[in-house]
């Protein structure tokens, strides 16, 4: 937990039907609806966060993703950061407390992938749903669908991924967990994390700008994914690729798309990773094994559909 940052907070979609996404995070995924605000916004949470809320969705002409935020220390942390930040030389926006339902006040920031992110000390907390701080149970009994366990990461793509590591790096404390370089030497894929898991958000070096690959939520176990893969036929849902493993982190994983086009990710197992590991090192020449480590190539719809 360097400099403070303790782990992914939340994130905001957008998606064009409203009601629609909702069936598909809530009945398919599992997440459960924890409430709506005066915006029209719908906030949820997987069973294990303690959080009130870590997704929230909102109605709009374009699906993608609005901003992802991590949670901080404390104020004090959140305050050191808004200055090295601007002192780094990003523009900064304060966002007041409370316009996120139960969220304290926000921090926003752009990268130079030109994504945005927010950093935040303080949401109300309402506890792992449906088991007891005290004496719990292994689980609760009514979760639905995938039964998602936490909103795990984000995966990126646009221009000045050197760019956008350094910022993480030296401002915000991330760590290089694993990278993909090209045969220049060039960082093309930077998968970073405030922890010990494999990575909290990750980039990937394309063009346009402030393009959304998929949100990321984490399963316990193999069965629980292939039984996410059998959910999405018997609904229809449409799918990217998997059950299979990655190169990458060594996840395994299933890919699939919500109504409105964005791409979801749920997935288990994963490497983990301490400060003084050196980041692992995949060849670019390579993604196809990297990110497929079975099939050993990439299909067009994981490079080229983008929210």
């Amino acid at each position: 937990m360097k400099k403070g940052l303790m782990r992914p907070g939340h994130v905001q979609l957008r998606v064009l039907d409203l009601e629609e996404a909702v069936l598909h995070y809530r009945d398919l995924m599992g997440l459960i609806e924890t409430h709506r605000d005066s915006q029209g916004r719908v906030y949820f949470k997987a069973w294990t966060e303690v959080d009130k809320f870590s997704v929230v969705l909102r109605e709009a002409d374009k699906p993608g993703m609005d901003f992802m935020a991590f949670k901080v220390l404390n104020n004090e942390v959140l305050e050191q950061l808004e200055s090295d930040l601007i002192a780094y030389g990003c523009e900064v926006v304060k966002i007041a407390e409370g316009e996120l339902d139960g969220c304290g006040r926000r921090v926003r920031f752009s990268a130079p992938t030109g994504h945005d992110f927010e950093l935040f000390a303080e949401k109300e907390q309402t506890g792992k749903w449906g088991v007891s701080n005290v004496n719990p149970e292994a689980w609760p009994r009514n979760l639905k669908g995938m039964k998602a366990t936490r909103f795990d990461h984000c995966l990126l793509y646009g221009p000045n991924v050197k760019e956008c590591n350094a910022l993480f790096r030296d401002v915000l404390g991330f760590d290089l967990a694993e990278q993909v370089i090209d045969p220049e030497g060039n960082l093309v894929g930077a998968f970073i994390t405030v922890g010990m898991k494999a990575h909290d958000v990750a980039f990937i070096e394309s063009p346009e700008p402030n393009q959304f690959h998929h949100a990321s939520f984490f399963l316990e176990t193999w069965e629980d994914v292939l039984r996410a893969a059998d959910l999405i036929s018997m609904t229809d849902t449409s799918i990217d690729i998997g059950p299979t493993r990655h190169g990458l982190t060594h996840g395994k994983t299933i890919y699939f798309f919500d109504p409105s086009g964005n791409r979801n990710e749920v997935f288990c197992g994963g490497d983990y990773h301490y400060p003084d590991h050196e980041p692992v090192t995949w060849k670019a020449e390579d993604l196809g094994k990297a990110i497929f480590y079975h099939d050993r190539v990439l299909n067009e719809r994981f490079l080229s559909v983008l929210t």
